[in-house]
């Protein structure tokens, strides 16, 4: 068993049930969930120590998100019980052709607002292997960009493997700061991973020919980009998923892997997932699988068939967090993907 720290935010999520438009719903489904909290969910459902930390108000919602995190055996020792508010985020799920849509209302939550004095990093990291954030920290706040950082110094000099999920948010910041404040966190990084959206609006790179909206992918432009990023930030791997998006309800999911040891690169299975039940968490089931890959001791190509099959069965669960059991992922990743009744 490997220990996995994440840092970020969780927040309320409150979503239309039954497919609903907001204009309509007269109520909400509750759940919680965050980028980094859902990989910490991931990994600890999947037989590793992992510990999510961050910043929660000291009042009972504040309770419930920490519930929620314990229910699914997330240490949460190392939460900082201060600050003003709990984030939330409005969730209208779409269908076919309609997308999702998400409202933030996470200004001046307690992450936000968050400093290192918070929080005791020598202790967090003495005893860990592993050490993931998002792009989505960072972007909340220039003081949660300032915590990001000293948390990475912290865990490199326990040296602690770091990965990275770009995670671009457009409804937090602009291409242009995400570059300037990001591009300084890349030398921490062992592991980056992203789609192709954020690996251009994150960090510059671009795929050349490819347009995930008319499933045209060309898998030599990703290559090019991973062998660049490698080049430029010195990445270990430089990992993507591969998202075609016929409509909301009818996605292709895939991944591919560059690895800068042995200059392979590598694409997974591909997997049709119709219907989707919920895509929400689907990249952060997908970097928590690959992780656990990793941790488990797996070659980056099993690691990556793990972290794509996981993300696959995510999508057919309600919630940001993914619950499938380990076993349940190495039967798709090993060719089972009827969906028989299991009796």
């Amino acid at each position: 068993m490997k220990k996995i720290v994440t840092m970020g935010e969780i927040m309320l999520r409150l979503s239309t049930p039954n497919n609903e438009k907001f204009i309509q719903a007269d109520e909400f489904d509750i759940n919680y969930g965050g980028g980094e909290a859902n990989v910490a969910v991931s990994c600890a459902n999947y037989g590793h120590k992992a510990e999510f930390v961050t910043a929660l108000p000291a009042n009972e919602l504040g309770d419930c998100a920490i519930a929620a995190l314990r229910k699914y055996g997330v240490a949460t020792d190392h939460i900082a019980r201060c600050g003003e508010r709990l984030g939330i985020y409005y969730l209208e799920s779409g269908s076919a052709m309609r997308p999702s849509k998400v409202v933030y209302d996470r200004a001046h939550s307690s992450i936000t607002t968050a400093t290192a004095k918070d929080f005791d990093f020598d202790e967090i990291f003495k005893d860990a292997d592993w050490f993931h954030f998002t792009g989505i920290t960072p972007a909340v706040s220039d003081s949660a960009a300032v915590l990001t950082e000293d948390a990475l110094k912290a865990a490199k000099k326990h040296g602690v493997t770091v990965s990275v999920d770009l995670n671009f948010r457009k409804k937090l910041w602009s291409s242009e700061k995400a570059q300037k404040v990001m591009t300084n966190l890349m030398k921490y990084v062992d592991v980056c991973i992203g789609n192709e959206e954020d690996a251009e609006l994150v960090l510059g790179f671009k795929p050349a020919n490819t347009n995930v909206t008319s499933g045209k992918l060309n898998l030599e432009g990703y290559k090019s980009i991973f062998e660049q990023m490698v080049a430029k930030f010195g990445f270990k791997y430089a990992i993507s998923s591969l998202r075609v998006s016929h409509s909301a309800s009818d996605n292709g999911w895939s991944a591919c892997i560059y690895c800068a040891e042995t200059k392979e690169f590598y694409h997974s299975k591909e997997y049709s997932i119709h219907p989707i039940v919920d895509r929400v968490g689907g990249g952060d089931s997908f970097a928590g699988g690959v992780i656990t890959g990793f941790l488990d001791g797996k070659d980056f190509r099993s690691a990556l068939e793990f972290g794509v099959a996981a993300s696959a069965l995510k999508h057919t669960i309600p919630g940001d967090f993914n619950l499938v059991s380990r076993k349940e992922v190495e039967s798709l990743a090993g060719g089972d993907g009827s969906g028989r009744v299991q009796r």
